[in-house]
Protein backbone atom coordinates (compact mmCIF):
# COMPACT_ATOMS: atom_id res chain seq x y z
CA UNK A 1 0.00 0.00 0.00
CA UNK A 2 3.06 1.83 0.79
CA UNK A 3 4.82 1.37 -2.35
CA UNK A 4 1.58 2.05 -4.22
CA UNK A 5 1.04 5.25 -2.65
CA UNK A 6 4.51 6.50 -3.26
CA UNK A 7 4.03 5.71 -7.10
CA UNK A 8 1.51 7.80 -7.53
CA UNK A 9 3.28 10.18 -6.11
CA UNK A 10 5.87 10.39 -8.23
CA UNK A 11 3.20 10.36 -11.23
CA UNK A 12 2.19 12.96 -10.41
CA UNK A 13 5.07 14.91 -9.19
CA UNK A 14 6.19 14.21 -13.04
CA UNK A 15 3.08 14.80 -14.25
CA UNK A 16 2.67 18.22 -12.75
CA UNK A 17 5.62 19.92 -14.80
CA UNK A 18 4.13 18.30 -18.13
CA UNK A 19 1.02 20.03 -17.87
CA UNK A 20 2.73 23.40 -17.05
CA UNK A 21 4.76 22.69 -20.44
CA UNK A 22 1.73 22.19 -22.15
CA UNK A 23 -0.23 25.46 -20.69
CA UNK A 24 2.92 27.28 -21.49
CA UNK A 25 3.04 26.01 -24.79
CA UNK A 26 -0.36 26.74 -25.44
CA UNK A 27 -0.30 30.31 -24.43
CA UNK A 28 3.28 30.49 -26.58
CA UNK A 29 1.10 29.17 -29.90
CA UNK A 30 -1.13 31.29 -31.59
CA UNK A 31 -1.57 29.28 -34.76
CA UNK A 32 -3.13 26.04 -33.69
CA UNK A 33 -2.57 22.81 -36.06
CA UNK A 34 -4.23 23.18 -38.91
CA UNK A 35 -7.61 20.75 -38.53
CA UNK A 36 -7.13 19.90 -42.68
CA UNK A 37 -3.38 18.39 -41.66
CA UNK A 38 -4.61 16.01 -39.29
CA UNK A 39 -6.93 14.53 -42.05
CA UNK A 40 -5.47 11.58 -43.89
CA UNK A 41 -4.58 12.62 -47.15
CA UNK A 42 -7.46 12.12 -50.06
CA UNK A 43 -6.49 12.16 -53.63
CA UNK A 44 -9.07 11.36 -55.83
CA UNK A 45 -8.43 8.60 -59.15
CA UNK A 46 -8.96 10.75 -62.40
CA UNK A 47 -7.89 10.13 -65.71
CA UNK A 48 -5.63 13.06 -67.01
CA UNK A 49 -6.44 13.53 -70.59
CA UNK A 50 -5.49 16.88 -70.53
CA UNK A 51 -2.60 19.07 -71.95
CA UNK A 52 -0.13 17.74 -69.15
CA UNK A 53 0.47 16.50 -66.70
CA UNK A 54 -0.77 12.64 -67.77
CA UNK A 55 -1.45 9.97 -65.21
CA UNK A 56 1.90 8.26 -63.78
CA UNK A 57 2.35 4.54 -64.16
CA UNK A 58 2.99 1.89 -61.25
CA UNK A 59 6.03 1.85 -62.60
CA UNK A 60 7.08 5.22 -62.15
CA UNK A 61 4.99 5.79 -58.92
CA UNK A 62 6.95 2.76 -57.32
CA UNK A 63 10.29 4.59 -58.45
CA UNK A 64 9.67 7.74 -57.10
CA UNK A 65 8.43 6.16 -53.98
CA UNK A 66 11.94 4.76 -53.25
CA UNK A 67 13.64 5.95 -49.66
CA UNK A 68 16.07 8.86 -50.31
CA UNK A 69 20.21 8.45 -50.95
CA UNK A 70 22.04 11.89 -50.56
CA UNK A 71 22.03 13.82 -53.59
CA UNK A 72 26.47 13.04 -54.28
CA UNK A 73 25.91 9.56 -53.69
CA UNK A 74 27.56 7.14 -56.15
CA UNK A 75 24.00 5.67 -56.77
CA UNK A 76 22.25 8.93 -57.34
CA UNK A 77 25.35 9.52 -59.70
CA UNK A 78 24.53 6.77 -61.45
CA UNK A 79 20.87 7.52 -61.70
CA UNK A 80 22.44 10.82 -63.38
CA UNK A 81 24.35 9.24 -66.04
CA UNK A 82 21.61 6.76 -66.68
CA UNK A 83 19.56 10.10 -67.51
CA UNK A 84 22.26 11.74 -69.43
CA UNK A 85 21.80 9.18 -71.96
CA UNK A 86 18.46 8.34 -71.74
CA UNK A 87 18.00 11.86 -72.12
CA UNK A 88 20.53 11.80 -75.55
CA UNK A 89 18.62 8.49 -76.93
CA UNK A 90 14.79 10.64 -76.86
CA UNK A 91 16.59 13.61 -78.40
CA UNK A 92 18.90 11.52 -80.31
CA UNK A 93 21.96 13.72 -79.65
CA UNK A 94 25.30 12.81 -78.49
CA UNK A 95 25.89 16.36 -77.14
CA UNK A 96 28.32 15.99 -74.18
CA UNK A 97 26.07 18.79 -72.30
CA UNK A 98 23.14 16.89 -71.73
CA UNK A 99 21.16 16.77 -68.22
CA UNK A 100 18.02 17.54 -66.22
CA UNK A 101 16.99 20.76 -65.10
CA UNK A 102 15.54 20.31 -61.43
CA UNK A 103 12.36 22.20 -62.28
CA UNK A 104 9.46 21.86 -64.29
CA UNK A 105 9.88 22.35 -68.66
CA UNK A 106 8.96 26.24 -68.00
CA UNK A 107 12.08 26.01 -65.35
CA UNK A 108 13.96 24.34 -68.70
CA UNK A 109 13.03 27.71 -70.57
CA UNK A 110 14.32 29.96 -68.09
CA UNK A 111 17.52 27.84 -68.07
CA UNK A 112 18.27 27.69 -71.88
CA UNK A 113 17.47 31.55 -72.35
CA UNK A 114 19.48 33.02 -69.40
CA UNK A 115 22.70 30.62 -70.15
CA UNK A 116 22.48 31.95 -73.38
CA UNK A 117 21.40 35.57 -73.93
CA UNK A 118 23.28 38.77 -72.18
CA UNK A 119 22.04 42.54 -72.00
CA UNK A 120 21.68 43.65 -75.56
CA UNK A 121 21.63 40.37 -77.02
CA UNK A 122 19.25 40.47 -80.09
CA UNK A 123 16.36 37.36 -79.95
CA UNK A 124 14.16 36.75 -82.34
CA UNK A 125 11.10 34.57 -81.08
CA UNK A 126 8.33 32.70 -83.14
CA UNK A 127 4.74 32.99 -81.39
CA UNK A 128 2.17 31.33 -82.79
CA UNK A 129 0.80 30.63 -78.79
CA UNK A 130 1.41 31.21 -74.86
CA UNK A 131 5.18 29.12 -75.16
CA UNK A 132 6.29 32.14 -77.68
CA UNK A 133 4.22 34.58 -75.59
CA UNK A 134 6.14 33.18 -72.68
CA UNK A 135 9.86 33.04 -73.94
CA UNK A 136 9.43 36.92 -75.42
CA UNK A 137 8.80 37.84 -71.90
CA UNK A 138 11.90 36.13 -70.50
CA UNK A 139 14.35 37.29 -72.86
CA UNK A 140 12.77 40.63 -72.82
CA UNK A 141 13.33 40.61 -68.80
CA UNK A 142 17.19 39.45 -69.35
CA UNK A 143 17.67 42.68 -71.24
CA UNK A 144 18.01 41.21 -74.88
CA UNK A 145 16.12 43.28 -77.92
CA UNK A 146 13.32 41.08 -78.82
CA UNK A 147 11.25 41.21 -82.07
CA UNK A 148 8.50 38.77 -82.47
CA UNK A 149 7.52 36.33 -85.90
CA UNK A 150 3.78 36.23 -85.74
CA UNK A 151 1.58 33.50 -86.22
CA UNK A 152 -2.48 32.94 -85.64
CA UNK A 153 -3.46 30.66 -83.21
CA UNK A 154 -3.92 27.27 -85.13
CA UNK A 155 -0.96 27.85 -87.72
CA UNK A 156 2.79 27.22 -88.01
CA UNK A 157 5.76 29.06 -89.60
CA UNK A 158 7.11 28.08 -93.21
CA UNK A 159 11.02 28.64 -93.50
CA UNK A 160 10.56 31.71 -95.91
CA UNK A 161 8.78 33.07 -92.94
CA UNK A 162 11.98 32.67 -90.70
CA UNK A 163 14.68 33.34 -93.19
CA UNK A 164 12.61 37.17 -93.50
CA UNK A 165 12.74 37.64 -90.00
CA UNK A 166 16.68 36.50 -89.92
CA UNK A 167 17.60 38.37 -92.77
CA UNK A 168 16.04 41.64 -90.86
CA UNK A 169 16.75 41.22 -87.31
CA UNK A 170 19.71 39.27 -87.25
CA UNK A 171 19.16 37.50 -83.97
CA UNK A 172 21.89 35.46 -82.51
CA UNK A 173 19.10 33.28 -80.83
CA UNK A 174 15.67 32.21 -82.59
CA UNK A 175 13.48 30.80 -80.34
CA UNK A 176 10.57 28.39 -81.59
CA UNK A 177 7.63 25.91 -80.31
CA UNK A 178 7.76 22.50 -81.53
CA UNK A 179 4.64 21.50 -79.61
CA UNK A 180 2.67 24.15 -79.13
CA UNK A 181 0.41 22.67 -76.39
CA UNK A 182 -1.96 25.92 -75.96
CA UNK A 183 -3.11 25.83 -79.97
CA UNK A 184 -2.34 21.84 -81.22
CA UNK A 185 0.24 22.99 -83.21
CA UNK A 186 2.95 20.54 -84.24
CA UNK A 187 6.03 22.77 -86.38
CA UNK A 188 8.04 21.55 -88.67
CA UNK A 189 11.55 21.81 -88.24
CA UNK A 190 13.33 20.38 -90.87
CA UNK A 191 15.95 22.94 -92.48
CA UNK A 192 15.52 25.72 -89.48
CA UNK A 193 18.87 24.69 -87.95
CA UNK A 194 20.91 24.91 -91.22
CA UNK A 195 18.97 28.16 -91.81
CA UNK A 196 19.77 29.59 -88.61
CA UNK A 197 23.43 28.95 -89.00
CA UNK A 198 23.77 30.34 -92.04
CA UNK A 199 23.06 33.39 -90.30
CA UNK A 200 24.72 33.03 -87.39
CA UNK A 201 21.60 32.32 -85.39
CA UNK A 202 21.29 29.43 -82.71
CA UNK A 203 18.29 27.63 -82.71
CA UNK A 204 16.52 26.97 -79.43
CA UNK A 205 13.59 24.83 -79.25
CA UNK A 206 10.89 24.08 -77.45
CA UNK A 207 9.46 20.38 -76.88
CA UNK A 208 7.96 19.72 -73.80
CA UNK A 209 4.87 18.53 -75.06
CA UNK A 210 6.27 16.79 -78.16
CA UNK A 211 9.18 14.90 -76.98
CA UNK A 212 8.27 11.04 -77.62
CA UNK A 213 5.48 11.65 -79.23
CA UNK A 214 6.23 13.20 -82.67
CA UNK A 215 9.58 12.60 -84.16
CA UNK A 216 12.64 15.11 -83.53
CA UNK A 217 16.05 14.56 -84.11
CA UNK A 218 18.05 17.05 -82.73
CA UNK A 219 21.77 16.47 -84.18
CA UNK A 220 20.02 15.23 -87.59
CA UNK A 221 17.92 18.99 -87.95
CA UNK A 222 20.96 21.15 -86.17
CA UNK A 223 18.83 22.25 -83.18
CA UNK A 224 21.50 24.19 -80.71
CA UNK A 225 19.31 23.60 -77.58
CA UNK A 226 16.75 21.56 -76.77
CA UNK A 227 14.45 20.88 -73.88
CA UNK A 228 11.34 19.25 -72.71
CA UNK A 229 9.38 18.07 -69.41
CA UNK A 230 9.15 14.83 -67.34
CA UNK A 231 5.30 14.86 -66.98
CA UNK A 232 3.98 14.51 -70.60
CA UNK A 233 4.70 11.32 -72.60
CA UNK A 234 7.64 10.21 -70.08
CA UNK A 235 4.30 9.85 -67.57
CA UNK A 236 6.75 11.30 -64.79
CA UNK A 237 5.59 13.57 -62.38
CA UNK A 238 6.62 16.94 -63.11
CA UNK A 239 9.47 18.72 -61.46
CA UNK A 240 12.84 17.57 -63.75
CA UNK A 241 13.60 18.88 -67.34
CA UNK A 242 15.36 17.48 -70.34
CA UNK A 243 17.41 20.15 -72.02
CA UNK A 244 20.48 19.42 -74.23
CA UNK A 245 23.24 21.99 -75.86
CA UNK A 246 24.84 21.40 -78.81
CA UNK A 247 28.73 22.86 -79.13
CA UNK A 248 27.44 25.88 -80.72
CA UNK A 249 25.65 27.11 -78.24
CA UNK A 250 28.13 25.60 -75.45
CA UNK A 251 30.58 27.79 -76.91
CA UNK A 252 28.55 30.65 -76.59
CA UNK A 253 27.93 30.32 -72.98
CA UNK A 254 31.95 29.74 -72.18
CA UNK A 255 32.06 33.78 -73.69
CA UNK A 256 29.81 34.94 -72.21
CA UNK A 257 31.09 38.67 -71.02
CA UNK A 258 28.87 38.07 -67.70
CA UNK A 259 27.72 35.38 -65.10
CA UNK A 260 23.93 34.07 -65.77
CA UNK A 261 22.17 36.15 -63.49
CA UNK A 262 20.95 32.82 -61.81
CA UNK A 263 23.47 30.58 -59.86
CA UNK A 264 20.85 27.66 -59.67
CA UNK A 265 20.71 27.65 -63.40
CA UNK A 266 24.20 28.33 -64.38
CA UNK A 267 25.09 25.84 -66.90
CA UNK A 268 28.73 25.82 -66.04
CA UNK A 269 27.68 24.55 -62.52
CA UNK A 270 25.26 22.39 -63.48
CA UNK A 271 27.33 20.67 -66.38
CA UNK A 272 30.12 20.09 -63.59
CA UNK A 273 27.39 18.87 -60.91
CA UNK A 274 26.06 16.23 -63.90
CA UNK A 275 29.51 15.16 -64.81
CA UNK A 276 29.50 17.15 -68.73
CA UNK A 277 32.74 18.77 -68.09
CA UNK A 278 35.54 15.84 -67.37
CA UNK A 279 35.79 17.49 -63.90
CA UNK A 280 35.22 15.93 -60.82
CA UNK A 281 31.83 16.55 -59.65
CA UNK A 282 30.92 19.31 -56.93
CA UNK A 283 28.04 20.10 -55.21
CA UNK A 284 26.03 22.71 -56.64
CA UNK A 285 22.68 22.03 -54.98
CA UNK A 286 20.16 19.05 -53.71
CA UNK A 287 18.57 17.43 -56.07
CA UNK A 288 15.09 16.41 -56.58
CA UNK A 289 16.56 12.55 -56.09
CA UNK A 290 12.96 11.02 -56.39
CA UNK A 291 12.31 13.11 -58.92
CA UNK A 292 15.17 12.03 -60.59
CA UNK A 293 14.60 8.36 -60.12
CA UNK A 294 10.85 8.85 -61.58
CA UNK A 295 12.37 10.34 -64.47
CA UNK A 296 14.96 7.65 -65.45
CA UNK A 297 12.44 5.43 -65.13
CA UNK A 298 9.95 7.30 -67.44
CA UNK A 299 13.18 7.18 -69.71
CA UNK A 300 13.97 3.66 -69.67
CA UNK A 301 10.37 2.89 -70.56
CA UNK A 302 10.58 5.26 -73.80
CA UNK A 303 13.74 3.24 -74.67
CA UNK A 304 12.19 0.03 -74.05
CA UNK A 305 9.29 1.04 -76.41
CA UNK A 306 11.42 2.41 -78.82
CA UNK A 307 11.40 5.91 -80.41
CA UNK A 308 9.15 5.00 -83.62
CA UNK A 309 6.86 2.00 -81.82
CA UNK A 310 6.12 5.32 -79.30
CA UNK A 311 5.81 7.91 -82.66
CA UNK A 312 3.79 5.89 -84.31
CA UNK A 313 1.25 4.87 -81.38
CA UNK A 314 1.24 8.75 -80.65
CA UNK A 315 -0.38 9.38 -84.81
CA UNK A 316 -2.71 6.43 -84.79
CA UNK A 317 -4.08 7.17 -81.82
CA UNK A 318 -4.24 10.80 -82.33
CA UNK A 319 -6.27 10.21 -85.79
CA UNK A 320 -8.69 7.80 -84.21
CA UNK A 321 -9.75 10.69 -81.71
CA UNK A 322 -9.70 13.65 -84.73
CA UNK A 323 -12.19 11.28 -86.77
CA UNK A 324 -14.06 10.55 -83.37
CA UNK A 325 -14.45 14.14 -82.96
CA UNK A 326 -15.79 14.86 -86.24
CA UNK A 327 -17.96 12.29 -86.11
CA UNK A 328 -19.78 13.84 -83.28
CA UNK A 329 -19.67 17.21 -85.00
CA UNK A 330 -16.88 18.98 -83.71
CA UNK A 331 -14.69 20.99 -85.24
CA UNK A 332 -10.89 20.41 -85.36
CA UNK A 333 -9.24 24.14 -84.52
CA UNK A 334 -5.73 23.11 -86.61
CA UNK A 335 -6.53 22.54 -90.11
CA UNK A 336 -3.84 21.04 -91.76
CA UNK A 337 -3.49 17.66 -90.55
CA UNK A 338 0.58 17.38 -91.26
CA UNK A 339 0.74 20.16 -88.79
CA UNK A 340 -1.73 18.46 -86.03
CA UNK A 341 0.01 17.93 -82.11
CA UNK A 342 -0.36 13.98 -81.87
CA UNK A 343 0.00 14.60 -78.11
CA UNK A 344 -2.48 16.98 -77.74
CA UNK A 345 -5.37 17.71 -80.16
CA UNK A 346 -7.40 21.15 -80.03
CA UNK A 347 -11.26 20.87 -81.07
CA UNK A 348 -13.21 24.29 -81.31
CA UNK A 349 -15.45 24.85 -78.44
CA UNK A 350 -19.05 23.79 -80.27
CA UNK A 351 -21.54 26.97 -81.11
CA UNK A 352 -23.94 26.86 -77.97
CA UNK A 353 -21.95 25.73 -75.33
CA UNK A 354 -19.76 27.06 -72.77
CA UNK A 355 -16.14 24.92 -72.45
CA UNK A 356 -15.94 25.45 -68.60
CA UNK A 357 -19.38 23.25 -68.53
CA UNK A 358 -18.11 20.52 -70.54
CA UNK A 359 -14.97 20.27 -69.07
CA UNK A 360 -16.82 20.10 -65.48
CA UNK A 361 -19.46 17.67 -66.78
CA UNK A 362 -16.41 15.29 -67.76
CA UNK A 363 -14.47 15.89 -64.60
CA UNK A 364 -18.15 15.32 -62.54
CA UNK A 365 -19.43 12.65 -64.66
CA UNK A 366 -16.79 10.62 -65.88
CA UNK A 367 -13.76 11.67 -63.89
CA UNK A 368 -11.84 12.35 -67.02
CA UNK A 369 -9.64 15.55 -67.40
CA UNK A 370 -9.67 17.66 -70.71
CA UNK A 371 -8.37 21.51 -70.52
CA UNK A 372 -10.07 24.56 -71.91
CA UNK A 373 -7.87 27.03 -73.99
CA UNK A 374 -4.49 28.78 -72.62
CA UNK A 375 -3.17 32.31 -73.74
CA UNK A 376 -4.28 33.14 -77.00
CA UNK A 377 -6.61 30.54 -77.12
CA UNK A 378 -8.32 31.17 -73.70
CA UNK A 379 -12.67 30.55 -74.75
CA UNK A 380 -11.88 29.06 -78.50
CA UNK A 381 -10.69 25.64 -77.83
CA UNK A 382 -10.93 21.91 -75.98
CA UNK A 383 -7.64 20.58 -75.77
CA UNK A 384 -7.54 16.49 -75.35
CA UNK A 385 -4.29 15.44 -74.35
CA UNK A 386 -3.26 11.20 -74.97
CA UNK A 387 0.36 11.30 -74.21
CA UNK A 388 2.81 7.96 -72.92
CA UNK A 389 0.78 5.40 -71.19
CA UNK A 390 -2.34 7.48 -71.53
CA UNK A 391 -2.20 7.29 -75.25
CA UNK A 392 -4.41 4.53 -75.97
CA UNK A 393 -7.40 3.29 -78.23
CA UNK A 394 -9.62 2.71 -75.03
CA UNK A 395 -8.91 6.74 -73.55
CA UNK A 396 -10.38 7.37 -77.25
CA UNK A 397 -12.67 5.25 -76.51
CA UNK A 398 -13.69 6.72 -73.02
CA UNK A 399 -12.79 10.99 -74.12
CA UNK A 400 -15.63 10.31 -77.16
CA UNK A 401 -18.51 8.70 -75.09
CA UNK A 402 -17.91 11.22 -72.09
CA UNK A 403 -17.76 14.26 -74.88
CA UNK A 404 -21.02 12.93 -76.03
CA UNK A 405 -22.54 12.84 -73.00
CA UNK A 406 -21.53 16.24 -72.67
CA UNK A 407 -22.70 17.22 -75.92
CA UNK A 408 -26.19 15.91 -75.00
CA UNK A 409 -26.74 17.40 -71.42
CA UNK A 410 -24.42 20.26 -71.73
CA UNK A 411 -25.64 22.02 -74.31
CA UNK A 412 -27.31 26.00 -73.78
CA UNK A 413 -29.41 28.01 -75.96
CA UNK A 414 -27.66 29.79 -78.73
CA UNK A 415 -27.20 33.70 -78.35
Amino acid sequence: MHCAVVLLASRAAFAAPLRACHAMASNLLHVLPPQGLLRPLAVPERLLLGPGPSNVPPRILAAGGRQLLGHMHPEVLQVMDDIKVGIQYAFQTQNQLTLAISGTGHCAMEAALLNLVEHGDTVLVAVNGIWGQRAADIARRLGASVHELLKPPGEYFPPWDIEEGLVRHKPSVLFITHGESSTGVLQPLEGLGKLCHRHGCLLLVDAVASLGGAPIFMDQQEIDILYSGSQKVLNAPPGSAPISFSERAREKILRRKTKPPSFYLDMRWLANYWGCDGEPRRYHHTAPINSFFSLREGLAMLAELGLENSWERHRVNCAQLCQGLCDLGLELFVKEEKARLPTITTVRVPEGYDWKEITAFLMDNHAIEIAGGLGPSVGKVLRIGLMGCNSTSRNVDRVLHALRDALRCCRRSRL
